[in-house]
């Protein structure tokens, strides 16, 4: 059994940042990933291999609480979930870590304050070359600093489209994301500006996903190893159980065992939890980490809807996804609590559209629709709930549990923004035509909240530094810290603590 100082378990956005953070103490790390590097093909960029065929997505088949199936969407590869992100990365607002009341009930106050993530942030905009413009979102946190690179230039549809916005009183703001892209510079830029970004896996490089941005510079450090195609089973600890030993995993189609100083689980909050909960022993006969009783629930994954709105001229924009909406993020004019937030999507083509379409409708109409279509993502805050959790049925496959709660507020968001098209009415169809759909229980993007950090080991899965309160060096890295998901793409959230809890680790291995 081979011994490290630290081992990794996942390569998304929490943990290949970690890895990343980490590489340069010299100590030996072990890096564990489920899945293998997502293959450079031309199907990366093709819409009926992504979004019909889901070539990319994992084929495990999850259950939900009356044992219906569930294919979820989620991507098992070097860099996780973010190979496929929209790559949008914004803060949570400074007001998302105090207590807010909702029409469904109280958002949580953080134990530890925004100030203590503002330093991670930066670092974290930087790492993942966000492209942005300071003080233009009506509700972001105060920042001297201003982006590291420059906001995306509108194309000439969605330019139109933001002034009309801002000339309803609004205040659009260009949408922070993270490419590898000199627009001063197109000759030298990685990104092309291409119409395959969001949702796509980009064949270029260019996104900032964990695999570019993290995985790659980490592993030219010759203390740093990569196993792939290898399944993280389950943790072990010895007889007090105060102590994680050696980790299981399942490597072509064998057991194998390695050990460390200190074991770190970034596997995504569902699957993390499944981890902790498939761990379980005489001593930790619910899970591990699991004296309160709370590892696997309080799962959050927002409320989300995709609308798409036909505008009365035919338009050709290629990366239509820059700017997005936060005018009502924590209230409106005729509603005194929270809504969310309004971004754009990316473009919307013909086969996307297929799905939704009868059987017979022919080609030329869906791509005529197509460039007619602008694209919409709506993003509200969804509570904590207890009974909203992750559990493993018998033969230890994921169950997940999940009921909308908080749903008010995204319904007036929705509304909201058919008003807003419905003001620019020379530019869509009347309001009758858009069409909105709230994304489904294996839409998990966003999932967070099932190993909360707390200061009370009894309501919390973990402390401050996100380590299990019942074990001496057991942490959890990915989104499944959130005590509450606020409406924002978690993303980066998961990517500055990721950076703070390597601080706090890098204090420890001296």
């Amino acid at each position: 059994m081979t011994h490290y100082d630290i081992i990794i378990i996942g390569t998304g956005a929490g943990g290949g940042t970690l890895a990343y953070a980490l590489a340069p103490t010299k100590k030996r790390i072990l890096v564990i990933e489920r899945g293998d590097f997502l293959p450079r093909e031309k199907e990366n960029w093709d819409v009926k291999a992504v979004f019909l065929e889901n070539r990319y997505k994992t084929k495990e088949v999850w259950h939900d609480a009356v044992g219906k199936e569930i294919h979820p969407g989620t991507h098992y590869y070097v860099g996780g979930n973010t190979k496929v992100y929209g790559a949008a990365l914004l803060r949570l607002r400074e007001k998302d870590f105090e207590e807010i009341q909702h029409a469904g009930g109280v958002s949580p106050k953080w134990p530890v304050p925004y100030s203590d993530f503002q330093p991670y942030y930066l670092l974290a905009e930087k790492l993942y070359h966000v492209h942005g413009q300071r003080g233009v979102d009506p509700f972001e946190p105060a920042e001297k600093e201003p982006f590291p690179y420059k906001a995306l230039r509108h194309e000439p549809r969605v330019q139109q489209l933001f002034d009309g916005i801002k000339g309803l009183g609004l205040k659009p703001f260009p949408l922070p994301l993270g490419l590898l892209l000199d627009e001063e510079n197109r000759e030298k830029s990685q990104c092309i500006r291409c119409d395959t970004c969001d949702g796509f896996p980009c064949l270029v490089d260019a996104k900032s996903d964990s695999e570019i941005s993290c995985i790659k510079p980490a592993l030219e450090y010759p203390n740093v190893t990569l196993l792939t195609k290898t399944k993280a089973i389950r943790l072990e600890t010895d007889s007090t159980g105060k102590k994680v030993t050696r980790l299981e995993v399942e490597r072509d189609g064998k057991k194998e065992f390695y050990s460390a100083d200190i074991h770190i689980v970034s596997c995504g909050a569902i699957n993390s939890a499944a981890l902790l909960l498939q761990s379980k022993n005489d001593q930790h006969p619910e899970g591990l980490a699991n004296s309160s009783g709370m590892l696997g629930r309080n799962y959050m994954c927002h409320n989300n809807s995709a609308m798409i709105a036909i505008s009365t001229t035919s338009h050709h924009t290629s990366f239509q996804k820059t700017f997005g909406i936060n005018d009502f993020y924590f209230e409106a004019p005729d509603w005194k609590y929270p809504l969310g937030h309004i971004q754009l999507l990316g473009t919307v083509k013909k086969d996307m559209l297929r799905g939704e379409a009868p059987f017979f409708t022919p080609d030329i109409a869906l791509d005529t629709m197509a460039h007619h279509i602008v694209g919409w993502w709506l993003t509200s805050e969804d509570l904590p709930d207890p009974n909203n959790r992750v559990t493993l049925d018998s033969d230890g496959k994921v169950v997940l549990q999940y009921r909308p709660n908080n749903e008010e507020g995204h319904h007036r968001l929705v509304k909201k923004l058919k008003e807003i098209l419905h003001s620019l009415s020379h530019s869509f169809i009347p309001t009758s035509i858009h069409l909105s759909k709230q994304m489904p229980v294996d839409a998990v993007a966003h999932q967070v909240g099932t190993c909360r950090f707390g200061t009370d080991p009894k309501t919390s899965v973990l402390d401050t530094d996100c380590k299990a309160h019942d074990l001496e060096n057991l942490y959890v890295v990915d989104g499944s810290f959130f005590p509450s998901s606020g409406a924002s793409n978690p993303a980066l959230t998961i990517i500055a603590n990721a950076l703070r809890v390597a601080d706090i680790l890098k204090k420890q291995i001296k």
